[in-house]
C-alpha cells in the first residue's frame, strides 16, 4: 500500500498542519499512562475497571504483526479504492472496519481469525468477565489515514435500547427508566490489537479514564476541554493491545504523519450479555478454526445452507 494515500483536504506542507503537528508532539498522550504485560492480569483487570481501558505489550509476536498488519492495508486498499475523495465512513479520513464490510465484520478475514487463537488474550478478557463463557460479538475496528486533521467526537460504542429503527443492535431495556446500561458490569469489551506503533501524531485513540458509568452528557468537540483531546492512549508500541469497555468516552485524533493508523480489533460479549449478532463468518470456514475459535464464533456463523456475501462498502456503520 501506497503511504501517500492520505492528504486529500489539506496539504502536508500546510503551515496549519506544522503547528498541529508541533503541537501534539509536544502535548500529546495520557501522562502516566501504565502499560502492563500479559503476565500481569490482575493489575491489567485492576485498570481496565478502574479506567474504563487498559493497555497490554507484547501481545503479538513479529511474525503476528506482520501478517496483521498486511491483512489490515488489504483491506484499507480495497476501502479506499471506494472512496477517491477520502470522505471516510466515521468522517475524513476516517473509517470503520466493520462499517465498511458487506458482514459488519471482518470475521471472514484469515487474520482477524488468527486473532481468536492468541493465549494472553483469552487469558485478559477471562479475567475482566471472571469467565471464560464469553462469546465474539464482530471482528472489527477502524483506521485513519494519514492527512486526518480533524478529531472525531468523543462518544460510546454501546447505548439502550430505543427502537428497532434506531438502535437495531441493542438489547438492554429498563422499561422503569431507572436502571441503565452503564449501571452494570461490563457488558462487551473492544480489544484492539496494534499493528503498528501508535504515537502523538498517527490518530491515537482518546480515552476519557473513569467514564464507561458516567451519565453526564457527553461534551460536544466545541465544549470539550483541552486536556480530554489530548488525554490519547500514546505511545504504545507495535503488537500490543488496548482492551475498552465499549461505555467508555472515547475519539479519533489526527493522524498527521506519513502513514495509515490501523487498530484492528476482537468484540466479546460477557457471558450474561447478548444483543443481536450478524453473522460474519461461513459455516465452512467455521469448520477450519480450532475449537477454542469455534465456541467464541459460534453465534456468528452463517447457515450451511448459506453462501457469506463479503466485500467493501461505504456504508456508515
Amino acid at each position: 500500500m501506497s503511504e501517500s494515500i492520505g492528504w486529500k483536504d489539506v496539504a502536508q506542507s500546510d503551515p496549519r498542519v506544522g503547528q498541529l503537528r508541533e503541537y501534539l508532539d509536544a502535548n500529546n498522550g495520557i501522562e502516566g499512562l501504565e502499560i502492563v504485560s500479559p503476565s500481569d492480569v490482575e493489575q491489567a483487570v485492576k485498570l481496565f475497571h478502574r479506567d474504563g481501558f487498559v493497555v497490554v505489550a507484547d501481545v503479538l509476536n513479529e511474525e503476528q504483526i506482520d501478517i496483521l498488519a498486511a491483512g489490515c492495508n488489504e483491506v484499507v486498499d480495497e476501502i479506499v479504492a471506494l472512496d477517491s475523495d477520502h470522505r471516510g465512513n466515521r468522517g475524513s479520513h476516517r473509517y470503520s472496519f466493520g462499517g465498511s464490510s458487506l458482514t459488519r465484520s471482518q470475521l471472514h478475514r484469515p487474520e482477524w481469525q488468527m486473532l481468536l487463537d492468541i493465549p494472553a488474550v483469552t487469558t485478559l478478557v477471562t479475567g475482566v468477565f471472571g469467565s471464560p463463557d464469553y462469546i465474539l460479538r464482530a471482528a472489527s475496528g477502524d483506521f485513519c489515514l494519514p492527512g486526518t486533521v480533524d478529531y472525531q467526537r468523543l462518544h460510546a460504542d454501546t447505548r439502550d435500547w430505543v427502537d428497532a429503527k434506531t438502535t437495531p443492535f441493542s438489547s438492554f431495556h429498563d422499561p422503569r427508566g431507572i436502571t441503565s446500561l452503564r449501571d452494570l458490569p461490563c457488558p462487551y469489551v473492544c480489544v484492539n490489537f496494534l499493528p503498528q506503533e501508535v504515537t502523538r501524531l498517527n490518530g491515537a485513540t482518546r480515552q476519557i479514564p473513569g467514564t464507561q458509568n458516567s451519565r453526564a452528557p457527553i461534551p460536544s468537540l466545541e465544549d470539550e476541554p483541552e486536556w480530554m483531546r489530548l488525554s490519547t492512549v500514546c505511545p504504545a508500541p507495535a503488537g500490543a493491545i488496548m482492551i475498552r469497555d465499549v461505555r467508555a468516552w472515547h475519539g479519533g485524533t489526527p493522524n498527521v504523519s506519513d502513514a495509515t493508523r490501523s487498530i484492528p480489533n476482537l468484540e466479546f460479549y460477557a457471558p450474561w450479555f447478548r444483543e443481536p449478532i450478524v453473522p460474519g463468518i461461513s459455516y465452512a470456514d467455521y469448520r477450519k478454526l480450532s475449537e477454542h475459535a469455534q465456541r467464541l464464533v459460534r453465534f456468528s456463523v452463517a447457515d450451511s445452507s448459506e453462501i457469506l456475501k463479503t466485500g467493501a462498502t461505504l456504508r456508515s456503520p
